[in-house]
């Protein structure tokens, strides 16, 4: 029997050996509590300060502005919330394809009477409409923009640049939501225009339950989580050493192999649109996924042309050892279905899903999930 295949790499990566390797002795004999001043403790505490200044290096920040969390999802709560709270922030602007970490946290706030809430405009490709975006922070309010980077689902890719520029003019502040991009981009906080952006080692193949938020120093929030002195007072809590041990190791080699394997990402997502057109006739692409230059290399969201069993679709090609998702892998099992997709107006009646691919992928698993799609479609197309 075929070994299964991941095609899933935008909801969680499989760890790297390496990472395990640099993890294990946290796990084992190096198990002090790094709050504790004796030797136990120093050692651990050691470790957890290389780790932020590994991640800081890689940045280009310094180790005083990286905050570790439990994952992406904390470092978005954390900058909406105490941003709102800290620094008297009226208005959040953020968009409709947002993840539901910075969606129902803008909307919580806006809820609670706490900020006014405008969702900027996109076209039908999920482009955000920069014209709208102006006219938005054109109002005198003080203003957070929240704006991802790569988006999760259809994998446009926002110019950080231009969005940060622009907030900064209107003397707004800037959050990136930048889960689904650390890792596999650059991103030289030194020059970029932003003053929060977040990362979650399990995109990026190293441990669960890790993240951290860059917080520009100029840009200081108060912590979200209380009840300790941890993260230099930012977040109450004994530390996930293991973890951040692992995160830090993760984005290292993340760096280091970056142009050698998003070379070999492109080679296989550019495979892949090739064959679908070539064999699916009337397949389409959401959002700008099939466009090489404006989408993550990771991500291609596929659009199938309408059949009577639609919602089956992912579960044959589970049964056929192919791992994909439906969308957001945060909204499995939500009986409204992908927000995205219907922010850009896709066809309810077509079943789309996202493939998306990691280091461990080869052109033979793209190869084998092609022909699982070829096979199963006419069979769902005569029913």
């Amino acid at each position: 029997m075929n070994e299964r295949i991941f095609l899933d790499n935008a909801a969680t990566t499989p760890i790297d050996p390496r990472v395990v390797e640099a993890m294990l002795p946290f796990l084992q004999e190096k198990f002090g509590n790094p709050s504790s001043v004796h030797a136990h403790g120093r050692e651990v505490r050691t470790a957890i300060e290389r780790s932020r200044k590994c991640v800081a290096d890689l940045l280009n920040c310094t180790p005083s502005e990286i905050f570790f969390t439990s994952g992406g999802t904390e470092a978005d709560n954390t900058t909406l919330r105490c941003s709102v709270e800290l620094h008297g922030i009226e208005q959040i602007i953020t968009s409709p394809l947002e993840h539901h970490a910075v969606l129902h946290t803008a909307e919580h706030l806006h809820k609670l009477g706490l900020v006014s809430l405008a969702l900027v405009e996109v076209d039908k490709d999920g482009v955000i409409q920069m014209d709208h975006l102006k006219s938005l922070l054109d109002n005198g309010k003080k203003t957070l923009v929240s704006l991802m980077h790569g988006n999760n689902e259809i994998g446009n890719l926002n110019d950080l640049d231009a969005i940060g520029q622009l907030a900064k003019n209107y003397g707004a502040f800037f959050h990136s939501d930048t889960v689904q991009t650390m890792g596999h981009y650059r991103h030289n906080v030194a020059e970029l225009p932003v003053h929060f952006i977040v990362g979650a080692a399990h995109k990026f193949n190293g441990p669960k339950g890790i993240g951290f938020l860059y917080m520009d120093r100029k840009s200081k929030l108060h912590p979200f989580i209380h009840g300790g002195a941890q993260e230099r007072n930012m977040r109450g809590g004994t530390e996930n050493v293991y973890g951040i041990v692992g995160l830090a190791k993760a984005l290292e080699l993340a760096y280091h192999d970056m142009e050698k394997h998003a070379q070999a990402l492109r080679k296989l997502k550019a495979h892949m649109v090739h064959r679908l057109r070539e064999e699916v006739p009337g397949i389409t692409f959401n959002g700008l996924s099939a466009d090489m230059e404006r989408s993550l290399y990771t991500v291609l969201s596929a659009s199938f042309p309408p059949h009577e069993d639609n919602d089956m679709l992912l579960f044959h090609l589970d049964i056929q050892g192919i791992s994909a998702s439906g969308g957001s892998a945060c909204s499995s099992g939500s009986l409204q279905g992908s927000h995205v997709l219907a922010a850009i107006g896709a066809d309810p009646i077509r079943a789309s899903v996202r493939f998306s691919f990691g280091r461990f992928n080869t052109i033979a698993d793209i190869d084998r999930a092609v022909d699982i799609v070829k096979a199963i479609l006419p069979i769902k197309q005569e029913a």
